[in-house]
């Protein structure tokens, strides 16, 4: 597994995350068989709730109470992160995305079998956010709480590496 911490700057009405980068960890998981459920376990395992199964949305959003993982458990997509001036990312079956608070995000295409499992770390709850972000929501963007945990690898996992307040 790789992982690459991509930042953002804001990207017209898109806040992205002032400090914290995105994390595209790729080949996160093998894929082999039915990847859905070995996601979830690991999300789980690590304390990540409010596990869904779903897609990406094909329009561009943003969340400013929850952080957010997105594991890539069937097809391909290609998605915009980072808002209207983002990069484009290809990610297929067993990537893994986690996106900071305030992070733009939308679908461009995927395949007909393209599968998402979702998460939140513990206490946070996602809100869909589809317009410019006002100054007590980016307040709350800067300020929620690092995640204790990696939801891929627990304590020792890759978001404590890259992942901090300085």
């Amino acid at each position: 597994m790789t992982v690459e911490p991509i930042t953002f700057l804001p990207s017209d009405w898109v806040p992205n995350h002032p400090q914290l980068p995105a994390l595209v960890y790729r080949c996160a998981i093998a894929p082999e068989g039915e990847m859905a459920p070995k996601f979830e376990q690991r999300f789980r395992e690590n304390g990540w709730q409010g596990i869904w199964r779903d897609g990406v949305f094909d329009y561009q959003h943003y969340h400013t109470g929850a952080h957010e993982v997105l594991g890539i458990a069937g097809g391909r997509a290609r998605l915009l992160i980072g808002g209207p001036g983002g990069a484009e990312l290809s990610v297929v079956a067993g990537d893994c995305l986690v996106l900071p608070a305030g992070t733009g995000h939308m679908r461009i295409d995927a395949s007909r079998d393209f599968l998402v499992v979702g998460a939140y770390p513990p206490g946070q709850e996602a809100d869909i956010q589809t317009g410019p972000a006002s100054q007590d929501q980016l307040q709350k963007i800067a300020t929620l709480p690092i995640p204790a945990t990696d939801p891929l690898g627990g304590t020792g996992g890759s978001l404590s590496r890259f992942w901090s307040r300085k």
